[in-house]
């Protein structure tokens, strides 16, 4: 039955069946081949029960927080601090990029949010620069992965819901992952920008502005403190810092950029409803279709064969082992399904193996998240080229030095297991 559901499946999603109700069909398939149509009954309300999760109401607000940093130009001072951070040396404006994401991340926690972001704003200038249209548009697409790493990360939030994780440690453990994901890009920039010579940009006005853009990036990066600061400290929930990003996001692109007037906040509040129900959809259904495989027994079987293959023995091995899986299948589908498809299968696993889920929370996360730039899928990468101009061919041929450094960041992060689990020791999480 299960190769019979996965077949339909990948059918569907080739016939272009929007992915929540390509989920459901299958799962509609898996039960009237079991033949006990009374299930029908249960598959309703397996549907709504995926959504109706309290902690999966801090994702619109996140998303809410991004729109409006964008749309109220704080964004813009914020990589005008980066600007102001790190601009001037050879390949400045690539070290912008990095750096901008890592801020960015802060902030709403979606690689596709980020990319948009630092594409439309980097990409053209970065070009002019001296920086090729393909590894321009490949360094924003990496950049933009950080995002879902540093907390706030919609990704997490999903893993932490479906786990009973908690959400402010699994934030904390991925700062120091992002921070490293970061410094790997960097590194990657500086190899880039000696081996061809890219001019050291103009910064003087820059320079010059110093004063002016501190004070102006104070305002913009007060927004992540909130959002950061706030989980971390236990001080508010993720839900609250949100709402709370929200509100200071609105009140100061109304008083103090002055570009949020009535109809860009609509647009804002429409956006960010469209966004959060595609993902609220693709939670119910994949929430249906995986209580169709524990009905079936498909864990605990997948379970048995891994226990009998020893792996369970062997946290570091099963952990590749289950990274090879979830990497090609988040190539393939989208990663909220994947998310919520494969997480209650393979943690109840690694926690048999005795690894941390914080740890396992982050690896899971970096999985999905570099699916993000990895072709045919590969949003990003589709992000990229559109707000970049930038032919999407060229992305596809040129990133693959990006997902092979995000690959060994991932290596560094599962053979390193204090690099997820130092912070929320320390902050008692």
């Amino acid at each position: 039955m299960g190769f019979s559901m996965l077949f339909a499946f990948l059918i569907l999603m080739i016939l272009g069946v929007p992915l929540f109700l390509s989920l459901l069909s299958t799962s509609l398939l898996g039960i009237i081949m079991l033949g006990d149509f009374s299930l029908l009954r249960v598959m309703s309300q397996q549907f709504f029960g995926g959504m109706d999760v309290f902690s999966l109401m801090a994702i619109p607000f996140f998303i809410l927080a991004g729109i409006l940093m964008n749309r109220s130009g704080l964004t813009d001072r914020l990589l005008d601090f980066s600007r102001l951070l790190v601009g001037s040396v050879r390949g400045g404006l690539g070290y912008v990029n990095v750096v901008g994401g890592i801020i960015l991340a802060g902030v709403n926690g979606s690689a596709a949010a980020d990319a948009s972001a630092l594409g439309s704003i980097l990409i053209p200038p970065m070009v002019k620069d001296g920086f090729s249209p393909s590894y321009a548009a490949g360094l924003t697409a990496g950049s933009a992965l950080i995002g879902p790493i540093i907390p706030p990360s919609i990704f997490m939030i999903i893993y932490a819901t479906m786990t009973n994780t908690s959400i402010g440690g699994l934030f904390a453990a991925g700062i120091l992952p992002g921070l490293l994901l970061g410094g790997a890009f960097m590194g990657m920039n500086y190899i880039y920008s000696h081996r061809y010579q890219v001019p050291v940009a103009d910064f003087t006005e820059v320079r010059k502005r110093k004063k002016e853009i501190l004070i102006r990036s104070l305002v913009a990066l007060f927004a992540p403190v909130i959002i950061i600061g706030g989980i971390v400290t236990g001080i508010v929930t993720p839900t609250e810092s949100g709402a709370l990003a929200v509100g200071y996001c609105i009140v100061a692109g109304i008083f103090y950029t002055r570009q949020l007037t009535v109809r860009v906040l609509a647009e804002s509040f429409y956006e960010t409803v469209r966004l959060s129900s595609s993902i609220f959809l693709i939670m119910g259904a994949a929430t249906v279709i995986g209580w169709l495989l524990k009905w079936e027994q498909v864990p605990q079987r997948f379970a048995s064969v891994i226990l009998q293959a020893g792996l369970v023995e062997r946290p570091w091995l099963l952990m590749v082992v289950l990274s090879a899986i979830i990497f090609p299948v988040g190539m393939f589908m989208e990663e909220v399904s994947t998310l919520a498809l494969l997480t209650p299968i393979f943690a109840p696993i690694a926690m048999k193996a005795g690894i941390d889920p914080f740890h396992f929370g982050v690896v899971m996360t970096l999985n999905v998240t570099i699916a993000l730039i990895t072709p045919p899928m590969g949003a990003c990468n589709y992000i990229v080229a559109a707000v970049g101009r930038v032919k999407l061919s060229d992305v596809f041929m040129r990133i693959w030095p990006f997902i092979g450094v995000a690959l060994l960041v991932l290596m560094a992060i599962i053979s390193f297991p204090p690099l997820t689990t130092l912070l929320p020791r320390m902050l008692d999480l």
